[in-house]
């Protein structure tokens, strides 16, 4: 074996140095099943065991909070078994029953498009949290939020763009099918 085949064998090998990224995301994951708990038995108990009656908007605040939470942990699954099939190797899940549907044509360029519209989402939530709480918050800090999101908004449509462009690009030149020699 020569010296550029150990090189490009070792090259390869080194995405094996990822795997213990996505165990750590599997980790954090565990944190977040924690805090959701914490803060559903929070709401429950003081919807039904305190002494002073929380408000509709209270109420809808910690919901918020729950379903930001829930998108974050669909972030970390797309992340963590579309990153690991992507980038060090393929899951055997073929005729599993809870494959996912995504997992079958994920590649680098749609987990992209994926975490970007799922960052939106994310944000989307906060910045509905925001404008539920908003006598509460400063303009300077809402403001900041909005352009944030709409930051957010248009690197995910520009990813989509520019992945839709390379779609197209790669597609005009591929030979049509029979047009070979």
């Amino acid at each position: 074996m020569s010296t550029i085949n150990r090189l490009e064998g070792f090259i390869f090998w080194s995405r094996w140095l990822q795997a213990p990224l996505y165990l750590g995301l599997i980790i954090a994951q565990g944190v977040y099943v924690y805090l959701f708990m914490l803060e559903l038995s929070h709401l429950i108990q003081n919807l039904f065991f305190s002494t002073t009656r929380i408000s509709e908007t209270e109420v809808m605040l910690v919901v918020l909070g729950l379903i930001d939470v829930v998108m974050i942990a669909n972030l970390l699954i797309m992340v963590i078994i579309g990153g690991y099939e992507t980038f060090v190797s393929r899951l055997d899940l073929e005729g599993h029953p809870d494959q996912p549907e995504w997992l079958s044509h994920v590649n680098a360029g749609v987990l992209k498009i994926k975490l970007s519209t799922a960052i939106v989402g994310i944000s989307s939530i906060h910045l509905l949290k925001t404008f539920i709480n908003a006598e509460n918050m400063n303009e300077h800090t809402i403001k900041w939020q909005v352009l944030i999101h709409a930051l957010f908004l248009f690197s995910a449509l520009a990813m989509a763009w520019v992945d839709r462009v390379m779609t197209q690009t790669l597609a005009l030149a591929r030979p049509a099918p029979g047009a070979g020699h």
